[in-house]
Order: structure tokens, then sequence, then C-alpha cells
């Protein structure tokens, strides 16, 4: 059973529990047999929470959502469970057994929803990397290749669901942190419109509306699903997305008209080489898509290319950093220091203290006057953008290092991985991640669809379509349960 369970995705296990063929305490042991048996390969899940996904899932109280039963992995980072261990990557965190109180609001749709928690999965130190390599837990290995990243910050999510641990989990995005490990890992990775899923009760936005929640998953309906299941506004949230006319899952298989789709495969404004892999990729989905009908052409919003923008973001995420630090340093009442966390960590929060607050304010004005223009473009007749995801195949692990003397190479090795994906946290707008190329070496190349703001359903519409005329569902990487 824990073979066959290993190859379903997250709807099909639900249906098996509504069939009465399994039960959620079934589907939750053949999950931690699967953990237990692969998770020592690859460092996905950092804490078990064993017992009390036995618990929950023997429980008759066990919510009757669409996920009733199956088992699920929450990312350490931002969603914290009642009661259990929450470390955001840090060492700082770990060393003292930090722990929550309570369930963040997302944490408990998920639970709402007939998910069962069976552990935490790996993240990077505060998300701040595009890969999965904390000094906290060690690196997480990719399934396809356990010497390549697993992409970041949802690396754990992603190594996880890709070898078949669970067949979804929970991941945010405030970079690109759905979007780059889906590509990484051959995966489906939605980054929902800001304000879509609320970041409450603690917070009514982060880093300046930069991030968001949802999942990676192994199929376009679990996503669509899990969007149903967690949207919607918290009272005291500060924005929330514009409400879809139908339930997402609707439009999974739904009918799609032809749409005006344009292409970019050089990075914006130049700044990075694309690798030959990401381009073909890319170029091979635009040909898919214009053989299903779509009118496709090579263009994208010129605001992207100003050279400016990398500059103002990088303020924005590392005024954000420093606000982490000092939020730790008030909960824990310890003040965190250079030797707490990561070289990278701390050369970044002091980045974000070095910029006054009118600095700050300014880059945030920049970067809202661009996302207008940048917007403009979907006004202007076209559907939907195609991109690479990132910009070269799953790095090799240890790329992204730190040392104390480099300090901030981390941050520079990611500008060159990852131009295409930031952009869009800038802006707002969903954007899609899906599976649709393998290289030569085997490794997952995903390309990335985006999308007006608030029209999830456009992209969920043409996600599926593609998943249709060109199905990722049976490809298995080698290390798998």
């Amino acid at each position: 059973m824990t073979d066959d369970l290993s190859r379903l995705d997250a709807t099909d296990q639900a249906a098996l529990v509504r069939r009465g063929e399994v039960s959620p305490s079934e589907l939750v042991e053949a999950a931690i047999a699967r953990i237990e048996a692969v998770n020592p390969q690859l460092n996905a899940v950092i804490t078990p929470l064993y017992e009390g996904a036995r618990a929950q899932a023997a429980s008759a109280s066990l919510p009757d959502g669409p996920f009733r039963g199956v088992p699920f992995l929450l990312k350490d980072l931002s969603a914290h469970s009642a009661g259990d261990p929450f470390h955001e990557g840090m060492a700082f965190l770990k060393d003292r057994s930090w722990s929550e109180s309570g369930d963040t609001a997302l944490a408990a749709r998920f639970r709402a929803a007939g998910l069962v928690v069976v552990g935490k999965a790996n993240t990077s130190e505060l998300g701040i990397l595009p890969t999965t390599e904390p000094a906290a837990y060690g690196p997480t290995r990719n399934p396809w290749d356990p010497t390549r990243s697993t992409g970041g910050s949802s690396g754990g999510s992603a190594a996880a669901v890709a070898a078949g641990l669970v067949p979804i989990a929970h991941a945010n995005d405030g970079g690109g942190s759905i979007r780059i490990p889906a590509s990484e890992c051959g995966l489906v990775g939605l980054k929902p419109t800001r304000g879509r899923v609320s970041s409450g009760p603690e917070f009514g936005d982060v880093m300046g509306g930069l991030t968001c929640e949802l999942v990676v998953s192994r199929s376009v309906r679990d996503t669509a699903t899990a969007l149903d299941a967690v949207h919607g506004m918290e009272p005291g949230d500060p924005f929330t997305a514009p409400d879809p006319l139908r339930p997402f899952l609707d439009e999974v298989g739904a009918k799609v008209g032809a749409l005006r789709i344009g292409v970019l495969t050089a990075s914006p404004g130049g700044a990075v080489a694309v690798h030959p892999d990401c381009v073909a990729a890319t170029e091979a989905a635009a040909r898919l898509l214009e053989s299903l009908g779509h009118q496709v052409e090579v263009s994208h919003p010129k605001a992207l290319d100003h050279p400016d923008y990398t500059g103002h973001f990088i303020t924005n995420w590392a005024a954000g950093s420093a606000w982490s630090l000092d939020y730790w340093s008030r909960r824990t009442g310890v003040e965190i220091g250079p030797d707490d966390v990561e070289p990278l960590t701390w050369a970044l929060a002091d980045l974000g203290r070095s910029s006054t607050a009118a600095e700050w304010l300014g880059a945030r004005e920049w970067l809202q006057v661009s996302s207008r223009e940048v917007a403009a473009w979907w006004t202007e007749g076209h559907d939907l953008l195609l991109t690479p995801t990132i910009a070269e195949p799953p790095p090799v692990l240890g790329s992204f290092d730190s040392p104390p003397d480099n300090p901030l190479h981390g941050l520079f090795r990611a500008a060159e991985v990852v131009p295409f994906t930031p952009p869009f946290n800038v802006t707002g707008q969903p954007a899609i991640s899906l599976p649709l190329h393998w290289n030569a070496d085997g490794l997952p190349i995903g390309v990335q669809l985006v999308a007006a703001f608030g029209r999830e359903d456009v992209l969920l519409r043409v996600a599926a379509q593609l998943e249709v005329a060109q199905p990722w569902a049976d490809r298995r990487p080698p290390i798998h349960a």
C-alpha cells in the first residue's frame, strides 16, 4: 500500500478515504513509513510530528474537508502550528527549542481542509536564499540528483513531494520560494495574488507585501483545491485579492479560449545569462501553447528591464531581514548578534539597517510605480507572460555558501539564478511554475506563466490544459518512496 499511495496525488488519496477504501490513519501510517525510509537520503523533513498526526487522523472530529486524511507537511517558516517546534531555519531558535502556542490562520485552514500535519519541512534561514541549506539543519538534497539543490526556500517541502513522502506540502514565496523549488523538483508551484491568502493573525503583510502562501503539489487540481480551501481574508487584513467568480477547481478542465501570450527567454534587462536548457524549455512550452491554439509572440513588459529594479528590491528585502532579527529578539527576549545567524543573514540585515526610513519608503514607492508600468502590459491585450522559472538547471549544493569574508556571496549567486521570479512578488501578480521539461541530465526545468492581478483562474485553466497535453504525473525521480 505504501508504494501504491506514494504515486497518488492528494485528490486521489482523499477520494480513497471518501470511498472507505482506506482510513485517514492508514494514509498517515503509510506516509510515516515512507518518510522514515527515504528521508535520511534527502533531509527534507526536519521535525517529525507523528504522534500528533496519528491522534488527528484517528479522531472522530477530523474535518470533512476536500483533503480529509491526507498527510501533509508544514514548511518551518511563517505558518506555525499549535505546540509544535518553530525555528524558521535558525539555529538561534532551534537551540532554544522554540515553539508556538497557536495555529496561524493558514495552518488552521489547512487543518479545516482535512490535511493531517505529519512533520515540518526544511527551509533556508529566514527563507532568504533560493536553496535549502541552513546551518541549523543541513542541506536538503534533490531526489533527481542528491548533489543538487532543491531550490528554496521551500526546498524541504518540494523534495518531500517529489519523492512521494507526502502528496502535497505547504510553501511560501517572497521572491520565488514556491516557484523555484517547484522548478528544481519537477512540481506544480503557484504563487497566488497578493492578499489572496491571509498572513494573520500576527501579520498583515510581510516584507511590504512581497510574501504569499500556498503549496507545492504534483497536480494542477491539487493546487486549485488547496487554493479553494485557504483563500480569503481574515478580520483586520490590510488588503485582499478580488473574489474569484467560481471555485478555482472549476477552472481545471474548463474550456480555454485562444489567449495572447508573450514570451521572454532573456533575463530582464539582460542582467544575467540564461542557460540553454532553460531557454529550450521555454521555447518548447511556447510551441506547445501555439499548438493548442494560442497566439504566442516575443513580448514582455519593458518596465522589467529597468536597471534599478534589483537594487530597489534588495533595499526592501534587506529591511525585511533587519526587521526579522528585531522581531525574534523581541519574541525571545535575547538580542540576536552576528554569531547567532549565518553570515549572509547578518550582512543582509546590516544592509537593511544602513537604509533610512525615507530610503526604504522611496524604494517601495519606486517599485509601486514600476508595478503599474509592468501591469499595463496585461491591459494592452496580453493574457499571459511565459518565461523560464529560473535561469539555470538545479545548482550544485554548496554554491550559495557565504563565507565570513564574503558574506553577501549567496545573495549575488541568487541574483544569477532567479531573475524571473522576484518581479511578480513586487507586482503581486499570480505566477505558476510547471514541470514541462527535463534536460539531458534528467533534471527538471520548470517554466513560469504569469497572469494579471487576481487572475489565477486563467493560470489554472491553461496549466490544466498543458498538463493534459504533456502529462508529467508518471515521472519519478531516482530517489522515490
